[in-house]
This record gives C-alpha cells, structure tokens and sequence, in this order.
C-alpha cells in the first residue's frame, strides 16, 4: 500500500473509530426500530399468503399450478428486487433510496386486497415482492454500518429478528379474521390488505435516517460530513483533517478477486439453500399441516402453525441475535444447518412419524427453532458485514437474490413435492439441502465477530489493489 492509500486508510479508520468504539445508544434502538419494522412486514407480507391461498382455492377455483404461481410470486420478485435496490444503494446512497421500497409494499398490500382476479393478485404480489427484496440489502446494511464492533451481530441479528413477530401476528390475524366469522372472500382481502399498515409507518421512520458515515467516506471521499454525523451520534469531537480518495463501485471486485468470489459463493448459496429448506415449508405451513391433519380445518392448521411460531421461532430469532457475538456468525450457521438436517431426516427416515401427529410437530418445531437461532439469522448478518462498502449493496443483493430464488423454487414446487413425495420424501429433500449449506458455510465463509466492519470486508484490498489478504485475515 502506497503512502497516499496508506493516508486514506488512516484518515477512514480514525473518522470511524468512535462509531466502531461507541456503546449501545439511543441512535442504535432508533435505526433498529426503523429498519426492523420493514421485517415485521416483509414477514406478514410473505407467510400471510399461505393462508389466502386456503381460502381462495375454493372461491377461485385454484389449481394446484395456480398455488404454486401465487405462493411463489412475491418470492420470484424478491430476486430482482434484492439486485436493483443493492446496486442503487452503492450508486446512489443509503439515505437516497431508503423508504421507497416501503412505498412499494404499501401500494403492493392494498392494490392486492382489491384483486378482482388470479392474474391481477399474481401481478400485485409481485410488487409486494419487488419492496420485500429491497427491504433486505437496505435494511441490513443501514444497519451494519451504523452499528459498534462489539454488538453488530447483535443489532443487525435483531433487524432480522422483527421478522418473528410477522410470522407471529400473520396467523394471529388469520385466526382472528376466521374466528369472527368474516365471510372468506372479505377475509383474504383483509389479510392482503393489513399489511399496508406497518408499511407505512415505516415510509415516514425511514425518511428520517442520515447517509451513513462509512458510505460518505468510501463511496464520496466526504471526511468532514462523515466527521460530522459520527461526531453527532456519539456525542464527541471527531478529527476531521485529511483527505481520502473513494473507492471504486466497480461491481466486477467482487469477481475478479478471488477473496471477495469465494465469500460472495457462501453467503449467496448458503442463503439459497436455507431458503429452500425454510420457505417451502413457511409458506406452505397451511399445505403441511394439511398434509398432517387431513379432517383439521383451516383454523385449527392456522393456530397449530402460530403455536409453532410462538414456542420455536420467535425465540430462535431472539436466542440468535443474544448469542452471534459470543458464539460466531460461522459456528451458529453449521450448527443450525446440522441440527436442520438432522430433524429434517428424523420427518424422513423414522417410519409413520408423519401419521403421529405430537411426534412429528415436536420434531417440527425443534427445525424451526434452530432454524431461526441458527442460518435464517445468520445468513442475514453475513453480507451485511463481508464486502467493501461501495459493493457491499451489491454483495448483499446478490447473496439476498439467491436466497430468494431459492425460497421461489421451494414454494413453487412445494405443494408438487408433497403431492408425489408425500411429507416424509419431501423432508428428505430438505434434509439433504440442510447439509449441503453446513459444508458451504465450512468451506468458503470467515468468521467476522469482534472485527471493525472495514476490517470484516477487508475493503484494505480495494485501497491497496493487492489480489488476496494476509493470510490469517
């Protein structure tokens, strides 16, 4: 590294510095709460669907292709929604682009509760979907970058974490809604529709939120603005002479280095097959315990779905995030694919576990909870925190898009799955991906805990143009 980028690197690591030291303060909960919000609604956006699909079968005459094509529409968009908003984030700024994928859920809820139709549902989920992925890179990254060293694991896990409580209040509103005896063709559009209502407090939070320090230094070479805003949050006086030069946003780093190749092949493959093994079976939980119960109604499916949720993931999610920066980012995704392929080949190998309904729901619900404490968390941290800054939308879009992709596959194909496999062949399937996502993790992802997010995206590489890292970094 020459003398000038060697200037740049200081300059960057002493502007930041007080954020990276800085303990939990109000500025953290406020962009937590603000970021965390859209998860809660991606959440019910996402799983609510499930349960529409239950009741429009019989009011629209639904085929089994049509369930696949609704209960994977918003997913598929994701993928492209995920790639436009993580580029637009490193072209344009965190702060220029934050809050119009909300505005995208918000129009996508309510336009979808007025569907007069198959076709016009298929296309207003998709834009539901196109803010859902949005909301990942931009979330996550807002997140990271204003997070400290020592809790980031924890304050970008809890982000995610807001999501349990949409898996939560989904079936709650479902039930309620079914309970009352709403009529179902009123029922479904108020399911749709509700979910334009977190949606929107969260346009107004996500105006408020500043360009973050570390994309004003990378991306704008801007030392004094971003003096400025870290000396703002932590309450201190923050050394603002230097100058730095902005880093490229050149988008082919990320595949001509083979350091940043490697890391960007496990957080978006690592992603795709958590997805394929949670989703299919999230999205589908109505069809599974279905599957399970074929005399249960739908609320009965509904509440047992919402039990799960309660008991496993909603404390998954919470062990995860309590735990990351102790544990590891790395060691808590092996084990959690592990133990997921383990309950997954437990469904799949113990003969007529799927015909003893309290075995196989324990079992069931022991996936869930280490799902959520272990890669559906953990697969979320990872790109917040491993790419260079003026790529790290990019990174994180890609890896996000992946996931995706995988989650669209899985609920497309899952209602088939179960239909031909039945439920144990099908948590074979699932069993064997699980462990696929174990040996990835292993083989291509670093451990980042306790690392400054320059030093955990090692972006020395883009200052110094040097191929590799050290080794040991």
């Amino acid at each position: 590294m020459d003398k000038k980028n060697s200037s740049s690197s200081s300059v960057r690591d002493s502007v930041l510095k007080p954020l990276e030291d800085a303990g939990l303060s109000g500025f953290h909960w406020r962009t937590w709460f603000t970021a965390g919000m859209g998860f809660f609604t991606d959440a019910y956006d996402l799983f609510i669907i499930g349960v529409v699909t239950a009741l429009l079968t019989p009011i629209w005459h639904l085929t089994t292709f049509d369930l696949m094509l609704v209960n994977s529409t918003a997913l598929f968009a994701a993928v492209l929604g995920a790639l436009i908003f993580g580029r637009l984030m490193d072209r344009l700024g965190r702060k220029t682009v934050y809050g119009i994928e909300a505005m995208l859920l918000t129009g996508g809820a309510i336009l979808s509760a007025f569907a007069p139709n198959l076709f016009f549902l298929i296309v207003f989920r998709f834009i539901v979907g196109i803010g859902v992925g949005g909301d990942y890179p931009m979330s996550g990254i807002i997140m990271s970058e204003y997070s400290n060293r020592k809790r980031r694991g924890f304050l970008v896990n809890s982000v995610f974490a807001m999501q349990g409580f949409g898996l939560l209040v989904g079936p709650a509103v479902a039930a309620a809604l079914l309970a009352s005896g709403v009529s179902d063709p009123v029922a479904w559009r108020l399911m749709l529709g509700l979910g334009a209502i977190p949606a929107a407090v969260v346009i107004w939070l996500r105006r408020s939120i500043a360009e973050t320090p570390h994309f004003m230094l990378g991306a704008k070479g801007d030392v004094q603005g971003a003096a400025q805003v870290v000396g703002d949050l932590t309450a201190t006086k923050v050394e603002s002479s230097g100058e730095v030069e902005p880093l490229s946003n050149s988008g082919s780093m990320l595949f001509r280095n083979r350091h940043f190749l490697i890391t960007l092949l496990g957080t978006a493959f690592s992603w795709m097959f958590l997805d394929m093994a949670f989703y299919g079976n999230s999205v589908s939980s109505s069809l599974v315990m279905k599957a399970l119960s074929p005399t249960g109604s739908l609320l009965t499916h509904t509440l047992t779905s919402m039990f799960i949720f309660l008991i496993a993931a909603v404390p998954g999610y919470w062990v995860s995030a309590l735990t990351i920066d102790r544990l590891g980012r790395k060691f808590i995704q092996i084990m959690g694919f592990l133990i997921m392929a383990v309950a997954y080949g437990v469904l799949w190998l113990v003969p007529g576990i799927a015909q003893q309904t309290t075995e196989f729901l324990l079992v069931y619900a022991v996936s869930y909870f280490f799902i959520e404490f272990g890669p559906n968390s953990t697969t979320f941290v990872f790109p917040s925190e491993v790419f260079p800054v003026t790529v790290r939308g990019l990174g994180f879009g890609i890896s996000a898009s992946a996931g995706k992709f995988g989650a669209a596959i899985a609920a497309f194909l899952f209602p088939l799955l179960l239909l031909r496999w039945h439920l144990s062949g099908t948590m074979g399937l699932l069993s064997v991906i699980s462990l696929m996502g174990a040996i990835l993790t292993w083989l291509a992802l670093r451990e980042s805990k306790g690392l400054t997010l320059r030093e955990a995206s090692h972006e020395h590489l883009m200052e110094s143009g040097n191929p590799e890292p050290k080794a040991g970094t």
